[in-house]
């Protein structure tokens, strides 16, 4: 350690304090902010990475990432903390809005893990900015037809049992039929049941 002391002159005469008898420079560090702060996002993520000054306390650094929307303020900014301690961090894109600008900055001190050194957080780095790719949205006319594709299937499927319990019914009182009589809803009914399927086939077929 070192002793740290103040000496001055007061009143024509020489004065030595001793402001710290026992200084220990490697428990008083402030080391230099991150460098060349950068970005990528891809669809499931945000990779955000930096650089340092040549340290030789690289490896026994911590950092802590902030970032927030690119219009609101930082004192309501969501902190990050890297795994380890290479100089990288990474966002997943839930925690993203989609179509919104971001902005991030990060900062570095000794890790509370080492005792042989100790040290407050650095200044912030300079920031970087990135944006998470909207969502495509689906076009008013595949809207549209998926809304008729789920509302004609249910109609379809009500109206061929409203045919076949028709039918059943009437089934019931229908007798032999004579030379020029009309055919009775039972026979008809195969035919009703085609004519309405291929309608709905080619509405389908329409739609699609």
């Amino acid at each position: 350690g070192y002793k740290v002391s103040l000496q001055g002159n007061f009143f024509g005469r020489n004065h030595m304090y001793i402001t710290f008898p026992e200084y220990n420079p490697s428990k008083h560090i402030k080391l230099d902010p991150p460098l060349n702060i950068q970005s990528n996002v891809t669809a499931s993520k945000c990779q955000i990475w930096w650089s340092l000054p040549p340290w030789y306390l690289d490896d026994f650094l911590q950092y802590e990432l902030q970032y927030k929307e690119y219009n609101m303020s930082w004192e309501i900014a969501l902190n990050k903390t890297p795994p380890s301690s290479l100089p990288q961090i990474e966002i997943e894109a839930t925690e993203l809005r989609s179509g919104i600008t971001y902005v991030a900055r990060v900062r570095c001190k000794v890790s509370e893990n080492i005792n042989s050194y100790h040290s407050q957080w650095s200044e912030w780095s300079q920031t970087t900015v990135f944006q998470r790719a909207g969502v495509p949205k689906l076009s008013e006319k595949t809207l549209n037809t998926r809304f008729m594709q789920f509302l004609i299937i249910p109609l379809s499927f009500g109206t061929l049992l409203y045919l076949f319990w028709n039918s059943k019914l009437s089934s019931r009182y229908c007798c032999f039929l004579t030379s020029g009589q009309k055919a009775s809803p039972a026979l008809i009914f195969p035919h009703q049941l085609l004519s309405f399927s291929h309608s709905i086939i080619c509405t389908m077929g329409i739609l699609r």
